[in-house]
């Protein structure tokens, strides 16, 4: 059971505020490292709970600030996509140890940092011809999915983006569209789970001014701040929290 001790907050408070900064700013990626961090100290099932909440009051926060810079037909094809790879995500959830989502949840994370840096390092470039729409409903069924299990579609639907060639606030905006749409489509199968529970409410009530503080710095820092600096940080901290997340689903 989920219990409030000062552990769990010295923990959860910097995961909160780094999951506002990311969305908020640097294009929601980033953010699923708030639930792999939690699940070093909780089950999988009970980290992904406690964030779904949060996630979605970063959302909702996040959505002023770019209201209608987004790009609509983008964001169309994405969020239907989104929705089969949301549902299969909760058929596996019924029938998966919870240490299969330790390893999910570590080798997605692992994948997130060699996604980066094969984009960073121009391994990975968008072709010059932008991707079809069949191509962006199968990106959205895998972010789909990867967010229900783990808050970590960024990769599936950037390396669509990217293709579309979006400026840097127009790709940062269809961002938080499509992931505010499916994080409200995976709210009722995570009620029907029971992810949710009475001290994980408690938790969010008492998290959420962390995630809106998180979520007011990634808005100014998203023309300020260093963003290799920013990403430089997260693989460290997602390298070994991977790392950890695997060895122990493993074993």
């Amino acid at each position: 059971m989920l219990e409030l001790t000062p552990f769990f907050f010295a923990v959860a408070v910097p995961a909160v505020l780094f999951a506002g900064i990311s969305k908020g700013g640097f294009g929601s990626g980033a953010a699923f490292a708030s639930s792999a961090i939690l699940a070093l100290v909780l089950p999988p099932g009970q980290a992904l709970g406690v964030m779904l909440p949060l996630l979605m009051l970063i959302d909702l926060a996040t959505l002023g600030p770019f209201w209608k810079r987004w790009s609509v037909p983008d964001a169309r094809l994405l969020i239907l996509g989104g929705l089969p790879g949301v549902a299969l995500g909760a058929l596996l959830y019924q029938v998966a140890e919870p240490d299969v989502f330790r390893v999910l949840i570590g080798g997605i994370a692992l994948a997130f940092i060699a996604w980066q840096l094969a984009v960073q390092y121009k391994l990975f470039q968008p072709s010059g011809e932008r991707l079809p729409g069949w191509v962006g409903l199968l990106a959205g069924a895998t972010a789909g999915f990867t967010s229900f299990v783990s808050h970590a579609g960024g990769p599936p639907a950037a390396a669509y983006m990217l293709s579309q060639r979006l400026d840097k606030t127009t790709y940062q905006a269809t961002t938080v569209l499509v992931f505010w749409a499916i994080n409200i489509a995976k709210f009722v199968p995570y009620v029907l789970l029971g992810l949710f529970t009475a001290t994980s409410l408690t938790a969010n009530l008492i998290l959420a001014p962390v995630a809106l503080l998180g979520t007011w710095i990634g808005v100014k820092a998203h023309r300020r701040m260093n963003e290799r600096l920013f990403f430089g940080i997260t693989y460290v901290a997602l390298g070994i929290t991977g790392i950890k997340l695997v060895w122990e689903g493993l074993t």
